[in-house]
């Protein structure tokens, strides 16, 4: 596709299709109902089992999308089927934000003006599924968004817009995650705008400034008690609410909460992962650098909860070591 006719010619209301899945995907969803946007059709995944029952249950965007009268597509795959299916509805542009599969050439040659994705990060920079709880574990300072055009690269086609935002201090990936959600329409409805009038031109990106994002693993949050301090905050922020950061204790698996970091005294010598002391704050554990602040633990089958909770019903002994793993 040339890109200038994308800029040239993209009408001020074009026909979407919409694929987005999780609650990250919902406001930029509204935003284009709110907008009067022509929305074909929402593509979203197929229900999946949820809850201890493991009942169906629609994805946060399918919930929207019924609410508002919406056509709905659930493919298992972006086949033949599939894109019989969007062939049918003429869309003149695809608008992607956490859909959950990876797009063909096929679908995206299909529309004339291809696809928007929304990503959440500063392009090319943490390409890939993670990229905001990557950032948190890497205690970058500064994240956003990016819009883009689609190709079929893992998050490498051309940049339209950047939104950058500072990631507060103790800020976890569950709340950076909800504060990017809540930006992605604005960010959205400027690009839609700049490509109908011209004054959005895509850029392309720098490949060799790229890094990547991988899809989290549980077994990423085991903590090494050695690392330092601030990046096993890092480590716990950035895992938070899911899969969470974990230890071990007297052989019982705990997932840790909400850090802080205090910094070594020089004549101190650690030993990495012994509980120093509890005070208001929570319970103070120490690293190869100095300690953290934990407070909120979770166990198996429990809810996460304060620290001052916790040790209701727990003994944590000041001098005792947290690490290794079940026996």
């Amino acid at each position: 596709m040339d890109n200038q006719t994308f800029l040239s010619d993209l009408p001020s209301r074009p026909k979407i299709v919409f694929l987005g899945t999780p609650d990250f995907a919902v406001p930029t969803l509204e935003a284009l109902i709110r907008e009067g946007y022509d929305i074909v059709s929402v593509v979203t995944q197929p229900d999946r089992p949820r809850g201890r029952g493991r009942h169906l249950a629609s994805s946060p965007v399918k919930v929207i999308a019924e609410k508002n009268g919406l056509s709905i597509l659930q493919p298992q795959r972006l086949d033949d089927t599939f894109l019989n299916q969007l062939s049918s509805l003429k869309p003149d542009i695809l608008v992607v934000i956490a859909f959950g599969q990876i797009i063909p050439k096929s679908v995206l040659s299909l529309p004339k003006w291809g696809g928007i994705n929304i990503h959440g990060s500063l392009l090319p920079k943490y390409r890939g599924s993670a990229p905001i709880q990557w950032a948190v574990i890497n205690n970058e300072k500064k994240t956003g968004l990016t819009t883009m055009r689609m190709d079929e690269g893992l998050d490498t086609g051309p940049i339209f817009l950047k939104q950058e935002v500072d990631i507060s201090k103790g800020e976890t990936a569950g709340r950076l995650y909800d504060r990017l959600a809540s930006l992605a329409p604005d960010l959205l409805l400027k690009t839609l705008q700049g490509l109908s009038s011209g004054t959005v031109k895509p850029e392309e990106q720098d490949d060799s400034l790229a890094t990547y994002a991988p899809k989290l693993k549980k077994d990423q949050g085991m903590i090494d008690w050695s690392r330092k301090a601030e990046e096993l905050c890092g480590l716990i922020r950035g895992l938070d609410p899911w899969p969470g950061a974990f230890t071990y204790y007297n052989g019982e698996m705990m997932k840790l909460f909400e850090c802080d970091v205090v910094p070594a005294e020089n004549t101190i010598t650690t030993v990495p992962g012994m509980i120093k002391g509890f005070n208001q704050a929570g319970m103070e554990i120490e690293t190869i650098d100095g300690s953290l602040i934990i407070k909120e633990i979770q166990v198996p089958g429990k809810k996460r909860m304060p620290l001052s909770e916790f040790i209701k019903g727990r003994h944590l002994t000041i001098g005792t070591t947290f690490g290794g793993s079940l026996p």
